[in-house]
């Protein structure tokens, strides 16, 4: 008997069967646009070996005016169909199934040539977009049809046709951006007349033996967006149409409501799809923020829909369902949702992977191979670096012990877990302990390794992480002034009336942690209300008439950095905003282009502007950066032993785990 009985169950299609109700939903990983066909598909076929029931391409364009941005992938003709071919047979032979998204961006394309309805500007991209006419409108639709056409050519088992997050389609449908009064706009009826015309085409050009999913919109989160009512009016069209599944969008990309980052409760939006359940015929997708085997159970136990999408979780781990089929969840590599190295990636134009498991994308570049000589290996420091090569080499077969000055493993990863928003992170440092077990290392906390206890390595590995750096304060030696880690590890408190020296990231967060002694992301109900979000029965898109409700601060802080230029502009691509507009509603005071002139029992005296002032506060806390802590790392190469140094001992730029995760995979792949 399963421990997953729903989630493993299989769901009939009526002409096909899906093994199980998990589907690996659409990512941008960049992939397609490298053209290195067998590297897009050993990226699916892994994932497919690793048992999911059914799983949906990246975005691809059905005409250059369509595309994200000029040179995306694109399915335009028979040479397209080709290379997808090789993508579709290597998944086959897996023994999974695959369906290309259709996507076509209208005004969200980083593209000149791009269309949409009306020609209003989006927010988020650089080009107008041109109105379409009679005759353009035809020609999309038209194009979309046969990409659909040479989808099925190519061999795939379906295809999603984008109609969510604020793209082409998504577009048509709402008054935001559909100005028209001609028959594809005004009344509802005409403005969902393109998303229905669409399906319906391309259900007739593909026969009715193929997966036809359609993404609708289910909760905009912009202004003036669907109705429930509309909501539900378009899923019958839809289903009337032709569509096999309806699969769930939340929120458009312009919208002020995050949606799927690390700070947003699990399956936070699972309640939007479960107002259509009964509604439509056919099976229904939910998707955001379900990220664990027993999330996605609770999900389909509780009525909330047919199946689940989750995305970035086959990025962490391809064998998520083989894992959890198998008795072995927790060892499934935990999705944080912290969109470092994937969707950060994707806007930045690199090759998306995974922070987790660097692995992702790169599964021809890195494969895992027994060594071919058994090593003894020497980690020193449990931090993310160092667990991800102790637990890489180990599996490699070599011998590995991990020395840790500290009683727990984890290093920084421990800091940043008590961060409110940052709470997968518990998850993240206990799946390293299972796999620290689970692989055989011999772990030797509260054993601050010496260049004695080196000597009979093969390899040795110095991953010593980072100290706080010492920012030269007259005066920081007071008793209100305390250091990063010593709050974040409860060493110390902090006092109501508080000062941040440093606006980075340890700034940001400690800063988070200051006004929220307890977050909102374990909380649904206060997390929505925070955040302006409610029944889109109740108001249009679902943005609360009121607007968002954030509750009041812990305390009242002011974060200050050297740097004459806006506070948090170096935070990552994708929640960067998030984190700006959290301390914003929070009061924070933020100000930039400080000098620090000194610290006394009263607060902190500075120059802005060429001007002195004093800041009182009853407590200052110092996150200045940080510096590599190398020492034994000097010690051994002045004995002349050569280690390998990785992670902040290497680099100190800020907390940078993506970067020491990837080293430590890397080195322990190459001993």
């Amino acid at each position: 008997m399963t421990t997953y009985p729903h989630l493993l169950a299989p769901l009939d299609l009526g002409f096909t069967t899906l093994p199980n109700r998990v589907l690996m939903g659409s990512m941008h990983t960049g992939l397609e646009e490298t053209g290195d066909w067998n590297r897009i598909a050993e990226f699916y076929a892994t994932r497919a070996r690793g048992g999911v029931g059914l799983m949906v391409t990246g975005g691809v364009a059905p005409n250059p005016e369509g595309a994200v941005f000029k040179g995306a992938a694109g399915m335009f003709g028979a040479p397209d169909a080709a290379n997808h071919r090789i993508v579709t047979d290597r998944v086959h032979e897996a023994g999974g199934r695959i369906a290309m998204q259709i996507l076509h961006a209208g005004r969200y394309a980083y593209n000149p040539d791009c269309v949409a309805p009306s020609a209003i500007k989006s927010p988020i991209s650089p080009f107008p977009p041109k109105e379409l006419d009679e005759e353009g409108i035809e020609k999309q639709i038209s194009d979309i049809v046969a990409a659909a056409r040479l989808a099925k050519e190519a061999g795939y088992d379906g295809v999603e046709i984008m109609g969510s997050e604020g793209y082409f389609l998504n577009q048509f449908l709402v008054t935001h951006t559909n100005q028209r009064q001609d028959r594809w706009g005004g009344t509802y009826e005409n403005r969902m007349r393109l998303p229905v015309e669409v399906v319906r085409r391309v259900r007739n050009a593909v026969g009715p033996d193929f997966i036809l999913i359609y993404r609708l919109s289910m909760i905009d989160l912009v202004p003036n967006g669907s109705s429930w009512v509309e909501v539900v009016q378009l899923a019958r069209a839809v289903e009337g149409a032709g569509a096999t599944i309806i699969n769930t969008g939340i929120g458009w990309h312009e919208a002020r409501v995050p949606t799927i980052a690390t700070s947003v409760p699990r399956r936070a939006f699972t309640w939007v799809t479960k107002k259509l359940m009964g509604s439509v015929g056919i099976p229904l997708i939910t998707s955001n923020r379900i990220n664990t085997p027993a999330v996605a159970e609770a999900v389909l136990a509780d009525g909330c829909a047919d199946m689940v999408s989750m995305a970035r979780p086959f990025l962490a781990d391809p064998d998520f369902v083989a894992k959890a089929r198998d008795g072995r969840a927790d060892q499934i590599a935990p999705c944080i949702a912290c969109n470092q190295a994937c969707l950060d990636h994707t806007f930045s134009g690199k090759i998306s992977t995974c922070l987790v498991n660097p692995r992702a994308c790169y599964e021809t570049e890195l494969p895992v191979t027994q060594a071919v000589k058994r090593r003894k290996v020497a980690v020193v420091g449990a931090g993310p670096a160092g667990l991800a090569t102790a637990i890489t080499a180990a599996q490699r077969g070599h011998q590995v012990v991990l020395f840790e000055r500290s009683d727990q493993v984890g290093g920084q990863l421990n800091y940043a877990r008590q961060i409110p928003g940052k709470e997968e992170f518990h998850g993240l440092v206990g799946w390293f302990r299972t796999m620290l077990d689970q692989s055989g290392v011999d772990v030797r906390l509260g054993h601050a390794a010496t260049v004695d206890d080196l000597a009979d390595f093969d390899d040795v590995v110095i991953a010593t992480g980072v100290r706080p750096r010492d920012p030269g304060i007259l005066g920081q030696n007071a008793a209100n002034t305390i250091r990063y880690d010593e709050l974040l590890s409860g060493q110390r408190e902090a006092g109501q009336n508080v000062i941040v020296i440093g606006a980075g990231g340890i700034g940001f967060d400690v800063s988070e942690y200051l006004v929220a002694d307890h977050g909102v992301t374990e909380d649904l109900p206060r997390w929505l209300a925070e955040w302006g979000v409610e029944d889109p029965a109740d108001s249009r898109g679902g943005l609360s008439d009121g607007g968002p409700k954030p509750e009041h601060p812990s305390r009242q802080v002011t974060m200050l950095q050297r740097k004459a230029e806006k506070p948090g502009r170096r935070l990552a691509k994708t929640t960067g905003w998030i984190h700006r507009a959290t301390l914003k509603a929070k009061g924070v005071t933020m100000l930039s282009g400080v000098s620090y002139d000194r610290i006394d029992a009263s607060g902190l005296h500075i120059t802005k502007d060429n001007e002195p002032a004093h800041l009182r506060a009853d407590t200052i806390v110092l996150c200045a950066g940080q510096e590599s802590e190398r020492s034994l790392a000097d010690e051994l190469e002045a004995g002349g032993t050569m280690p390998y140094v990785i992670g902040g001992a290497d680099v100190a730029a800020e907390l940078d785990a993506k970067r020491a995760i990837d080293q430590g995979v890397r080195l322990a792949l190459n001993l």
